[in-house]
């Protein structure tokens, strides 16, 4: 292993990647009002180039901020001298880029001698796109492969259809990826389209509900960030969009949806992570999303899945006030993370964005609900924070499985709730 470590090294060199060497995150857990707004203070501070993994919003989280080894002296001097303690998480976050890289070097090579799919293993854009042909042709009657659209740098983007036939039946939609760094995400979205697949016919439950509704996943929600964060950096979180009048590249599109637009939690810095783009739906990313919902006219839920922080929200984002549904999008989340604790006893929060988390604008499930898609809903898996987004391989699994028991028992409910 030490022996690909160090070769993967060498290739991320020669491809001029970022690279995180003394990087650390550290955690800061909350104590007072006075600490958050120290830690705006510092998020402001753009010379020290931070990039906050769980932005300070209250008491009652932490804050994960990755640090570059430049300026780790000059962050840790500020929180001293302000009495604000902290911890550190990871050490040395191109250790785990690099162990991460070695890990899927050595799963590339399993799969080609075994021609075979680990779906316990993080995948390229490439690989991933040619699974799901292979899991068309293994399940013909029920799985099609749909190009919605293409991307800002040309790539297609594809949905996987599950249906048993009809035209524009109910439909729940699934998206994973829409922020590139994620990689749990995907690699949940890869584990649930499969597990779909094989369970229709089987599994009792599921296959009413195929035999009634329609299943569309867009498991690349996002993919020339995708790309980007395994060739280029991989913290990369945006698009890839240009953006006039700045060298700083990119949109974050979960900012980009037309609700509440600009407002909250939302940056008009092309530079920042939050940069929500000059109007609304100007990434063709989240357009050709909107495109298809809104020509189909029949999607009862629009589940979007993020990591990290282990919750399960539902409108709204760009404002703290109740969605009309709040009692009832409460009930049925809290049920599906009920059955998802089950497994390994992992524990999630339930309750609207603006409140569990942040205010934040733009949001796609705020956008699908304002729209009239009832139930709208976003996970953030695995984990809270000890390895934030560089989730270790062996983790898909278990985290997509245990998902797999809130998303069933969210799609159950759509299935017997029509309206």
């Amino acid at each position: 292993m030490k022996g690909l470590a160090l070769f993967v090294a060498l290739l991320v060199v020669v491809h001029c990647e970022k690279v995180f060497i003394g990087d650390q995150v550290i955690r800061v857990n909350v104590e007072s009002e006075e600490h958050i707004h120290l830690l705006r203070a510092l998020e402001r501070e753009q010379d020290w180039e931070l990039d906050f993994w769980l932005q300070p919003v209250s008491t009652d989280f932490p804050v994960d901020i990755h640090v570059p080894y430049s300026s780790l002296y000059a962050v840790k001097d500020y929180l001293r001298a302000h009495n604000v303690p902290y911890s550190v998480m990871i050490k040395n976050l191109q250790e785990l880029v690099d162990e991460e890289k070695a890990q899927m070097e050595e799963n590339k090579m399993r799969e080609r001698s075994s021609k075979s799919f680990n779906f316990g293993a993080y995948h390229p854009l490439e690989t991933i796109y040619s699974w799901m042909d292979t899991l068309v042709a293994d399940h013909p009657k029920l799985v099609t492969k749909e190009k919605i659209g293409t991307t800002y740098e040309n790539r297609p983007m594809y949905v996987l259809k599950f249906s048993t036939g009809g035209d524009r039946r109910p439909a729940i939609w699934v998206d994973t990826g829409i922020h590139a760094r994620e990689w749990v995400s995907q690699a949940t979205g890869v584990w649930t389209a499969n597990k779909i697949a094989t369970d229709y016919g089987t599994d009792a439950s599921l296959t009413s509900l195929l035999d009634t509704m329609d299943i569309y996943m867009l498991i690349l929600a996002n993919p020339d960030g995708y790309v980007h964060s395994h060739t280029n950096d991989r913290m990369w979180r945006k698009t890839r969009s240009l953006n006039s009048g700045s060298m700083c590249r990119g949109v974050d599109p979960n900012r980009n949806w037309n609700a509440g637009f600009g407002g909250p939690g939302a940056s008009r810095n092309p530079c920042s992570d939050s940069y929500h783009g000059p109007s609304a739906h100007s990434e063709v990313e989240v357009k050709n999303v909107v495109n298809l919902i809104q020509s189909h006219g029949n999607f009862k839920s629009f589940i979007s899945v993020h990591a990290y922080s282990q919750l399960l929200m539902y409108p709204y984002g760009y404002t703290c006030k109740d969605a009309y549904n709040q009692a009832e999008l409460h009930a049925v989340g809290k049920a599906a993370v009920d059955k998802l604790s089950t497994l390994y006893g992992t524990s999630y929060k339930v309750g609207s964005i603006c409140k569990i988390i942040y205010q934040a604008s733009g949001g796609s499930i705020d956008w699908s609900y304002d729209v009239g898609i009832k139930y709208s809903f976003a996970f953030e898996l695995r984990d809270t924070g000890r390895y934030g987004f560089i989730l270790p391989a062996n983790q898909i699994i278990p985290t997509a499985t245990e998902t797999w028991l809130a998303l069933k028992h969210l799609m159950e409910y759509v299935r017997d709730n029509p309206y």
